[in-house]
């Protein structure tokens, strides 16, 4: 499976600036790609201004990544503010080349930055099928929560898109590792660049880790479309001569 990865700046609170900068960064994609991943909340940042800028499931952002996904023939996702029922979300969306939409409700909401107070947490584990790939969608602070991730599903690909600040890059670089080799799975992680309204400084690394821990695309630090492909034959291959996963514990999680 061929991936871009997106890194870039982002405009605070304005989705149009945002999708128009995020088309120049696709149009950029020359290769066939099978996906193209973007950071958490691409079209606002990662702002707690839930009222102001959520859109629905039918806006104008969905509709633009699904024109995208079929103009490019590759499946695109990235996390949006969504409103629904009275209610706000932190929503990975997964659009397919065809048009249908799957998505995952961020989990651990980040109290530090009173994301609990602004969204509702998500319940629910996605594991969405794609091109005979299982992929586990994930949501920035997530990645500091292995029992949610831990693959009893037997997925194949980690994605963790993300507004990750410069002060905890070590954190974010050791636990996306950790994530891929304690489950054996490739682990892909996006964030943005730049300064946001509150003063936060992002440094990007956005990277692909093999199921052992090896860098496929090291952390970067600049704008741009980086390309990565994975293989699924090697990683299953490696997987039976090594079958960590068949001595994993049991354990039931609990939804508070």
């Amino acid at each position: 499976m061929k991936i871009a990865l997106i890194q870039t700046d982002l405009y605070w609170e304005n989705p149009s600036k945002n999708r128009e900068n995020f088309d120049l960064k696709i149009n950029e994609i020359t290769s066939e790609v099978n996906m193209i991943v973007l950071p958490e909340m691409f079209s606002t940042g990662f702002t707690m201004n839930a009222s102001a800028i959520a859109e629905t499931m039918h806006g104008e952002t969905i509709e633009w990544m699904k024109l995208k996904a079929k103009q490019k023939n590759a499946a695109i996702t990235g996390s949006v503010v969504i409103t629904e029922n009275g209610k706000f979300y932190n929503r990975m969306l997964f659009v397919f080349p065809s048009g249908e939409v799957q998505y995952y409700d961020k989990r651990h909401l980040f109290t530090l930055a009173g994301e609990n107070q602004s969204y509702t947490a998500g319940t629910e584990k996605v594991i969405v099928n794609y091109l005979d790939w299982k992929i586990c969608l994930q949501v920035c602070y997530d990645l500091r929560f292995p029992v949610f991730a831990r693959n009893v599903e037997n997925y194949d690909l980690l994605i963790y898109v993300a507004n990750w600040p410069k002060v905890r890059t070590n954190a974010w670089d050791a636990l996306l590792k950790a994530r891929a080799i304690e489950n054996l799975s490739y682990a892909i992680g996006v964030n943005r660049l730049g300064l946001d309204a509150n003063n936060y400084e992002h440094i990007g690394h956005s990277q692909a880790v093999d199921f052992l821990g090896h860098y496929i695309l090291e952390p970067q630090e600049t704008a741009g479309v980086f390309v990565v492909e994975l293989d699924k034959d090697k990683m299953m291959e490696t997987r039976k001569k090594l079958d960590f996963l068949s001595d994993q514990d049991v354990f039931e999680i609990k939804i508070s």
